[in-house]
This record gives structure tokens, C-alpha cells and sequence, in this order.
């Protein structure tokens, strides 16, 4: 039986996700294209912390449902639908028009949670050309962690200059949920993976992922000296860089000649320490710097492929779940970065 209603949170104001507020509203029917999906997880992102403070870079609709990533059921088809039907397990891409490689005004309209409503509620509708099959051996709680910390990770890595391959050497910056999927796919590609972060303990969790090496910047703050001596000095073949401003000089520095920088995130704070120097370096020293948004439902699908044929290397790494009920509580847990890989709420 389809609800007529369903449960939500959404900002009627912004600062702090102590804004969020539940409420019940009516629920559509799925018009022709349409999949109505029954929400049994959503996970977070850092991003729901820039939104929730209003420091996100982009545009966020007023009074907008939070949160882009989700697993769920179908329970309800549109008339022309034709690839799903009814008890499909599904998640949603991150940007629900971006159904080829092409990146355009139109498909940056389409991000959930900021751009058009998000996924922190029991039932929605999606495009049917929004959404991808969950692997079998995969809980709604772990597909849930894909849509944007996978697929970033996974596109950073094989869609770019050029693709990762075995032998490669990969430095992950951190612990969080992109980062973690970086060094999960860098493992079932061959990769050697030199992994940072100021947690002895979260390194541990990195080293028992497969990570080669790690470094602690707390009491290794020369990281990227380090980095360099663990490769013989060369320096690596790539950075996942999700600092920003605040790690960017020593992805730099870290990096071999002709080494590839993915940019991803920011989470070292938007402005932190200023303006980098970043042509000089990056043009005396033949370096590929390519920024990533997620990526595409295409790419979310050989993704797929990916974990499907590696299952014990790429199985998400969940930190803690929380009843939707205390969705404010899992928000501040992600802002306390006591987490490693993902934070998840379960309906």
C-alpha cells in the first residue's frame, strides 16, 4: 500500500543542523517515468555541514530537505517505466540528470540535497534514469555510502587523465568516507596506498584496509617529505586531495613529476591559510590537476562492477548508524570527525 504521507526533515532556516526540522507532508504518486522509493538508509557527507552553516560554495534552495545519499525500495512505478519494478532495491545518483560523462549547467541543477530537494525522507520519487541497482551482497545501510564518497573516490582514481593501474603509488589524505573508498579501490586495483591522518588509532583501521604505509601529521607534519622518502624520492604517482587550501602546497610537493592531484574537497576549512602557489609548480613540473563532482550514473555503474567482483576488499566501512529519528544526533557525530568511513541513518 502506497502512504499517502511521509516523514522529512528540512531547513526552515539556516546555521546549524539544530535547524532541522521534522515534519509529515503529502506524499505524489509517480508520474509516467517515475519510481517511488521507499528510504531505508541515507549517509552523510561533509557537505550536509557546509549546507546546514551556509558555507557551501554553490547554491542551496530555501527550505531545502538535506542530504544526497540513499538506498531504498521501490515500491511504486510510473506508467512508462520500464527497467524496475516493484521491491527493487536502489540508490539514487548524486546528481539525478547526469546520465552520461558530460558535465554541464543542467545536470549541476539535478544534485540532491542542494540544488533540488535531498533523500532525509521515508519516500521520494526519482527519474527512473536516477537510479542504479544495489549489489546483492550489499546492505541498504552500506549501498547507502556510495552515491558521493564512492563514486568521487571511484571516479577520481579511473575516469581521469589517466586511470589508476596496479603499481601505481596513491597518498589518501584522511579517514572520512571518500577517502577511505579511495584506498579500498587503490587496494583491488594493485595500488600501493600511503594513507595520512592525526589518529594513531584511525590508521590502524587504514593499515587493516590494506594501506602500505601511513603517516600521522600530528608528529610527521612534513607529510609530504615523508611521502617522498617512502617512494624512494620520487614522490607519488597521485593524491586524493580533500584538504583544500590547508594540504594542497604539500599535495604538491608530494606528488611525482607528472603525478596527477585529484581535488575533492575542502574539508581543511574554504579558506584555510590563504591562496596556494599552484601554477608555478604544477606547470615547471608537468603535474594533472582535475577537480571532481561525483560523477555520472554510468560510471556509478561500472563502479558497481568494481566492488561487485571485489566484495571483501570494497565493502563499505561504516563508523555508527542512527535511527532516523535522531537524524541531529548522527549530524553532530560527522561534525565531531570522530568517525571513520561513513556516518549512516537507518529508517
Amino acid at each position: 500500500m502506497i502512504p499517502a504521507t511521509t516523514r522529512q526533515y528540512r531547513y526552515t532556516e539556516f546555521g546549524s543542523y539544530e535547524n532541522l526540522v521534522l515534519e509529515e507532508v503529502k506524499l505524489s504518486l509517480p508520474k509516467g517515468n517515475e519510481v517511488l522509493v521507499k528510504t531505508h538508509a541515507v549517509s552523510l557527507q561533509y557537505r550536509e555541514l557546509l549546507i546546514a552553516t551556509e558555507r557551501y560554495p554553490l547554491p542551496t534552495i530555501p527550505n531545502v530537505v538535506p542530504c544526497s545519499d540513499m538506498a531504498g525500495e521501490v515500491i511504486a512505478i510510473g506508467e512508462d517505466v520500464k527497467q524496475w519494478k516493484i521491491g527493487d532495491r536502489v540508490a539514487a545518483n548524486f546528481f539525478l540528470d547526469k546520465v552520461n560523462d558530460v558535465q554541464t549547467a543542467e545536470t549541476d541543477q539535478s544534485a540532491l540535497g542542494g540544488a533540488i530537494q535531498g533523500v532525509l525522507t521515508e519516500y521520494r520519487t526519482y527519474p527512473s534514469h536516477s537510479l542504479v541497482a544495489v549489489p546483492p551482497h550489499l546492505s541498504y545501510e552500506e549501498a547507502s555510502t556510495l552515491p558521493c564518497a564512492a563514486l568521487t573516490a571511484y571516479n577520481a582514481l579511473l575516469c581521469g587523465f589517466t586511470p589508476l593501474k596496479a603499481g601505481d603509488t596513491v597518498l589518501v589524505q584522511g579517514t572520512g568516507g571518500v577517502s577511505i573508498f579511495a584506498l579500498q579501490f587503490a587496494v583491488a586495483s594493485g595500488a600501493t596506498v600511503i594513507a595520512t591522518s592525526s589518529s594513531d588509532e584511525k590508521l590502524k583501521v587504514a593499515k587493516d584496509l590494506g594501506a602500505a604505509h601511513v603517516i600521522n601529521y600530528r608528529t610527521t607534519p612534513d607529510w609530504d617529505r615523508e611521502a617522498i622518502r617512502l617512494t624512494g624520492g620520487l614522490g607519488v604517482d597521485r593524491v586524493i586531495e580533500v584538504g583544500g587550501n590547508a594540504t594542497l602546497a604539500r599535495s604538491i610537493a608530494a606528488v611525482k613529476i607528472g603525478g596527477s592531484i585529484d581535488l575533492i574537497g575542502i574539508v581543511g576549512g574554504p579558506n584555510e591559510f590563504g591562496p596556494v602557489d599552484v601554477v608555478l609548480p604544477v606547470m615547471m613540473r608537468g603535474l594533472k590537476v582535475r577537480g571532481i563532482y561525483v560523477g555520472s550514473v554510468p560510471q556509478f555503474n561500472d563502479m558497481l562492477k568494481l566492488m561487485i567482483a571485489n566484495p571483501k576488499t570494497t565493502r563499505p566501512v561504516i563508523d555508527r548508524v542512527f535511527l532516523f529519528e535522531n537524524s541531529k544526533e548522527a549530524f553532530a557525530y560527522l561534525q565531531s570527525q570522530a568517525h571513520v568511513g561513513k556516518v549512516v541513518i537507518g529508517f
